[in-house]
């Protein structure tokens, strides 16, 4: 398999560490959307990343890919809970994180990349930030191990890969002393192999 994109893209980073908890070993091709579309287009005619090639075939979206993954996953392992309360939960908090990290990209790009960004977009981006990290927070005040339960999820995963995203591009935007429990969480997920392994400090396109 080969994983294509940046592992400062939260999204190709979530790939990155399921694929690494989930034991497959697979080739990283770290190429840029701006720097190098035209080496994704052939695979991502949208240019966009994470890319996963499988026996050939490039699937892209992060969901489709993981999707994939759980689908081959060994019993018992999937990253996906198998209760289906939890299961519920987990794919609530993934769209969650994941529309978070969607929305603080949107806003980057608005601010870095546009000679006259849109003081409403940007005020609206930066509360949709700060909104959807409120509910992660409370999420991440269970007392439980992970967000779902006793295992790792999805959930977890996306939640720590959105919230380095924010906290390199929007320093500050989302305060770490109004969510304790998600900065807490993200820094005991950060701490283990799998997330230092897959990481890549932020690199804003030239």
């Amino acid at each position: 398999m080969i994983l294509i994109g940046q592992y400062d893209s939260p999204f190709v980073r979530r790939v990155g560490i399921a694929l690494t908890l989930y034991g497959r070993a697979f080739e990283h091709r770290p190429w840029s959307t701006f720097g190098e579309a035209d080496r994704i287009r052939p695979y991502s005619p949208l240019t966009r990343v994470p890319v996963l090639v499988v026996d050939g075939v490039a699937l892209t979206d992060s969901h489709l890919i993981l999707a994939h993954l759980d689908d081959s996953a060994p019993a018992g392992a999937s990253l996906m809970p198998a209760d289906p309360a939890a299961r519920l939960a987990a794919r609530r908090l993934v769209g969650l994180a994941t529309g978070l990290a969607e929305t603080a990209v949107s806003l980057f790009y608005e601010l870095k990349l546009h000679d006259s960004p849109s003081p409403l977009l940007i005020a609206r981006r930066g509360g949709q930030v700060k909104a959807a990290a409120a509910v992660l927070e409370e999420a991440a005040q269970a007392a439980t191990p992970c967000l779902c339960g006793e295992a790792l999820s999805h959930a977890d995963i996306a939640m720590a890969a959105a919230m380095r995203f924010v906290t390199e591009a929007h320093p500050g935007l989302v305060a770490v002393a109004g969510t304790p429990a998600l900065a807490r969480r993200c820094a005991v997920l950060e701490a283990t192999a799998p997330f230092q392994a897959i990481c890549q400090p932020f690199i804003p396109p030239a």
